[in-house]
């Protein structure tokens, strides 16, 4: 992998510069190799001489442009649609633009992380700041060799021109350019001047993808590495005790059998952790091979003797204890609005009810892995990391090293969905090489990934609304959930501001069973608690369900509160959007809707569910979707997104069950834990709000609001509510189904 260069003060200063401009925060971006899949380079690009220009893009003698990705890519796009911005803003054609992947690099980029669907709005502004600012420097240039005002020069796809009619590539210049003072407040295009911002762009690894070349984690390989798997316990709350690994050596290519521990341990006692460490103490088995296949089958001769440490929990435990939190008194208040109290007391009628989810795991199709080298010297790590500067610094206090003389190179990720965030695999991977001295490929089955967390915890949502002369006047939302609570601005999200008592409590319980970020963190739940409760109001009150939101968005327009986190005209927007699409309340007899909108990641989302029932099962046969997301920088990538999130929304919430005994994980694999099949996956059209705000996320909000839509278009066939996820489970219950 090619290095950034670190060596001109200017580069470094120019790059910091551009990412202070969109206010500190700038998250991932990559590039493509060619606007359209057939078409075939005139050159192979990779193999050009390129000049250093700063630490995001290098410049070749013949114009064409390489530019670096700071940030992880997990399949959320940012590897096409970030540089589209720089590429934009540079003047430089599409097709003459090369990616590589970026290491680890604190000195040069910041937040060199991929969560919370936040890359393309913190990346907006920086970015095209980055293309501008470098533009500029190359005109200024061959202004200055044409000795003329570069005023009167201008720069269109990789070409300069003057006043004359002279003209010089961006090659031509790139060597002076680099060493001239960086320009500041350079002026920005307009909308409507984009010229590759709003096209359709293909995934800039496609052909790498589908043609099997090495990307992923599970991909990377040197001389001499070794291969590690990891036995842990079977149930949250055992360490171990002993074990044996007297048939495990006798497999043919297993190396040797250790274990590992006492590094974690002594990090834990240090109580340096941060957010992404979530590992327990026990000791754990590992085994050394040749290859994963040995190391698996050595893995699986082990006998191992594991003792109990903590409560060994159950489901059946944790949804009394979370009963018990919604009845009780010790809950957090959120936020508080009016008069809840007196609003009851007054009510025509108070609705109230209670809905259940259940842990979930991640289910990566790239199951976890990590590459380690510890020499004396150094440390290199590679492979599939989220946040890959949390997990350098961990292993720098977990191996007492300087956290300089650590390399991590990033490779692409099999998916991550909030998984990857917890670097668990790679301290492993560190604590593995550390103690044989060899480079070393941590390796999980799919059984690890799905026993061994980190998984979306358990919550339930008890709502409560006041209704009174036909409109509702309160509003308590009661959040009850395992190991942590919704974050500080989902209690601002809808229908905060549109209902005048109005209050949110959360309440925890702590379990020994590991826990983190799941695709849209509490919304991916709380999104189909209240929608489906919304739709049941507006049965209540006798109110089509898409005009109820309407009406109360009419509250929050033009308010004041500024800790109010969505805009009640863009949602009016976009729900207007999806009604006109999704022919809401005009399909063919035998074709029941559900409607659903929720705005999240600073992204507003509707959707319409069309199911038809076939022997008495509802089967969702198709989901209109609206999405404002300010300016689409790349539709294709814009609707891969919306489509993935809308069908993992109703996979999950359909059929998606996991459960503990005795700390025990229910299911291991894909044999027991049931996901949406290719058939079973609906139609799903999307559709933009168009206009020229700066962009907001993509990768989570589409997810969100489909178990709602999904939930009240059953409601709508069979008259039966859903108020537990999966809702298989309930369906089959249905008297209706017989």
């Amino acid at each position: 992998m090619e290095s950034i260069s670190k060596n001109n003060f200017s580069r470094r200063n120019f790059l910091k510069a551009s990412v202070l401009a969109s206010g500190g925060l700038l998250i991932g971006f990559n590039l493509l190799t060619a606007c359209k899949p057939e078409a075939v380079m005139p050159v192979d690009i990779t193999k050009l001489n390129f000049n250093d220009f700063n630490a995001f893009i290098k410049i070749s003698d013949d114009g064409y442009v390489t530019i670096f990705s700071p940030n992880p890519e997990i399949g959320q796009g940012v590897k096409t649609a970030m540089p589209m911005l720089i590429a934009e803003e540079l003047d430089v054609e599409w097709s003459k633009v090369n990616v590589a992947q970026g290491n680890l690099d604190t000195n040069n980029f910041t937040r060199q992380l991929a969560g919370g669907s936040q890359s393309i709005r913190f990346g907006w502004d920086a970015l095209r700041q980055t293309g501008a600012t470098t533009k500029q420097m190359l005109v200024n240039a061959a202004a200055a060799k044409w000795n003329v005002d570069a005023n009167t020069c201008k720069a269109s796809k990789g070409v300069i021109t003057n006043a004359n009619g002279d003209t010089l590539g961006y090659g031509d210049v790139v060597k002076e350019a680099a060493l001239l003072e960086v320009p500041e407040n350079v002026k920005l295009k307009e909308a409507k001047d984009y010229t590759i911002i709003g096209q359709e762009i293909v995934n800039v690894d496609i052909d790498k993808i589908i043609t099997g070349k090495p990307l992923f984690g599970l991909d990377y390989k040197t001389d001499g590495m070794v291969i590690a798997t990891v036995l842990r316990p079977p149930a949250f709350g055992q360490i171990l005790e002993s074990f044996d690994a007297t048939e495990a050596k006798k497999v043919k290519g297993v190396i040797d059998v250790i274990t590992i521990g006492d590094k974690i341990r002594k990090y834990v006692a240090s109580g340096k952790k941060n957010w992404t460490f979530t590992m327990s103490k026990t000791d754990k088995v590992v085994v050394i091979a040749e290859s994963t296949w040995a190391a698996i089958k050595g893995k699986k001769a082990l006998t191992a003797i594991w003792k109990e440490d903590s409560n060994l929990e159950s489901t059946e435990n944790h949804d009394t204890v979370l009963t018990d939190i919604l009845d009780g008194k010790n809950l957090d208040t959120r936020r508080e609005d009016g008069n809840i109290k007196k609003a009851f007391a007054t009510a025509d009628k108070v609705i109230e009810k209670t809905y259940h989810s259940p842990f979930l795991p991640h289910n990566c199709m790239e199951p976890m892995n990590f590459y380690a080298d510890v020499t004396s010297e150094k440390i290199h790590l590679a492979g599939p990391v989220q946040t890959p500067e949390f997990a350098a610094n961990v292993v720098a206090d977990l191996l007492d090293f300087d956290i300089d003389k650590i390399s991590l190179e990033m490779t692409r990720m099999g998916g991550g969905f909030g998984r990857r965030l917890y670097a668990d695999f790679v301290y492993e991977a560190a604590e593995i090489s550390n103690a044989i001295k060899k480079p070393v490929k941590l390796v999980s089955t799919r059984e690890d990934d799905m026993t061994t967390g980190v998984y979306k915890p358990a919550v339930k949502y008890r709502i409560k609304a006041a209704l009174k002369d036909g409109v509702v006047t309160g509003y308590h939302l009661k959040e009850a959930a395992v190991n942590g609570n919704m974050y500080g601005l989902i209690p601002n999200f809808f229908p905060a501001g549109c209902i005048p008592n109005y209050k949110v409590e959360t309440g925890s319980y702590n379990s020994n069973i590991t826990t983190g970020a799941w695709r849209a963190p509490y919304t991916n739940f709380l999104a189909f608690a209240e929608q489906s409760f919304f739709d049941e109001l507006a049965s209540e009150l006798n109110v089509d369900a898409i005009q109820l939101r309407l009406d109360l968005l009419q509250n929050v327009k033009g308010t004041t509160d500024n800790k109010i986190e969505y805009s009640g005209q863009r949602m009016e927007d976009t729900i207007k959007l999806v009604k006109e699409k999704g022919n809401w309340g005009k399909t063919e007899e035998g074709v029941y809707q559900g409607f659903s909108a929720y705005y999240s990641h600073n992204t507003h989302v509707a959707e319409i569910a069309d199911i038809v029932l076939k022997d008495g099962f509802p089967v969702v046969k198709k989901v209109t979707v609206a999405v404002d997301c300010g300016i689409v920088v790349n539709p294709t990538g814009a609707r891969n997104q919306v489509e993935g999130g809308v069908l993992d929304g109703i996979g999950h919430a359909m059929y998606a069950d996991f459960s503990f005994k005795d700390g025990k994980p229910n299911a291991k694999n894909f044999d027991t834990y049931r996901l949406i099949r290719m058939q079973e996956t609906p139609k799903v059209e999307v559709y933009f709000v168009e206009n020229d705000l700066s962009p907001t996320g993509l990768g989570e909000p589409g997810l969100p609001p489909a178990g709602g839509a999904v939930a009240n278009a059953i409601n709508a066939a069979l008259g039966k509510r859903i108020y537990k996820q999966p809702f298989i489970n309930e369906l089959k219950e249905s008297s209706v189904l017989g």
